[in-house]
């Protein structure tokens, strides 16, 4: 089964971190546009049902510069950190068992795209967070990153909005050394929360930041951001901090290290890095 729009579900009462850790899950279907095998399933616990993805780790396609059997970790370790600075910029993850083995399994994000609408209603053209324009607009609001060619040759330019919400995600994507922030990878979730997914080749030892949100590139950081990063920090250096131990779980320590000092840098320059040289965005951008 191929999921394009999911059919409503009911709200649960209660918080749906429980159903995600122990909950029965239900295979709904896949996400066949993955590179890894994703499954969009029910986590089912008593009367709670809460939509996720499961993505377990013998679907993982491997990766040379990643080790093999990692991503899914990799995926709840840039969770741990987005929760651990309070920016709830990723679902709740969780790393567990399941149908097809032990994966990781994340809240499902309820967008414009994937919930379906009342019939009466016509959709409405807007731009997306990270969007395709006309090679000679930029449209109020959103900030230039790249120019080139769509498919049949038409000069197009990549735009991202200039939202606080996606600024925050741009500084957690620098502390996650994020190699594939691509733009079908932001949310807008229909909270109003904006919300980043696929985080599966994050947190290398090694520089390998690839991201769509370059727009903030050389400009100061935010204070009340700069302030978390700080606390982030001083979680890091505490080799007993829960932090650290939970990271140990899903990250080496050459990766911990490497980390501490993303958000050490960061803190001390107060300002976005500038892209570098060679593949600052991965292609295709979406």
């Amino acid at each position: 089964m191929v999921v394009s729009q999911l059919p409503e579900r009911p709200v649960p009462d209660v918080d749906d971190t429980d159903a995600l850790r122990l909950g029965e899950l239900v295979i709904i279907g896949r996400i066949p546009a993955a590179s890894n095998a994703t499954l969009v399933c029910d986590a089912v616990l008593d009367d709670t049902e809460v939509r996720c993805v499961y993505k377990p780790v013998r679907g993982e396609v491997p990766l040379w510069d990643f080790p093999h059997g990692t991503l899914a970790g990799r995926e709840v370790a840039s969770y741990l950190i987005s929760d651990a600075l309070g920016w709830s910029v990723i679902p709740t993850t969780v790393h567990r068992d399941g149908p097809l083995g032990p994966g990781m399994v994340q809240r499902w994000v309820d967008t414009a795209d994937n919930t379906e609408s009342p019939a009466t209603e016509l959709p409405v053209h807007r731009l997306d967070l990270v969007d395709l324009c006309p090679a000679d607009t930029v449209p109020d609001g959103y900030r230039a990153i790249l120019r080139a060619l769509d498919p049949v040759g038409s000069p197009v330019i990549l735009v991202h909005a200039d939202d606080p919400r996606l600024q925050r995600m741009a500084v957690l994507d620098v502390v996650l050394n994020n190699a594939d922030r691509k733009g079908g990878h932001v949310l807008e979730g229909l909270d109003g929360g904006v919300y980043g997914i696929d985080h599966g080749i994050c947190l290398h030892y090694d520089d390998k930041l690839r991201t769509v949100l370059w727009g903030w590139a050389g400009e100061q950081i935010p204070g009340n951001l700069l302030e978390d990063l700080a606390d982030l920090v001083e979680h890091l250096a505490a080799a007993d901090h829960p932090l650290t131990t939970e990271l140990a779980g899903h990250i080496t320590d050459d990766e911990i290290l490497a980390l501490a000092e993303r958000a050490v840098d960061l803190v001390q320059r107060e300002t976005m890095p500038h892209p570098p040289g060679h593949r600052p965005i991965p292609w295709p951008p979406f």
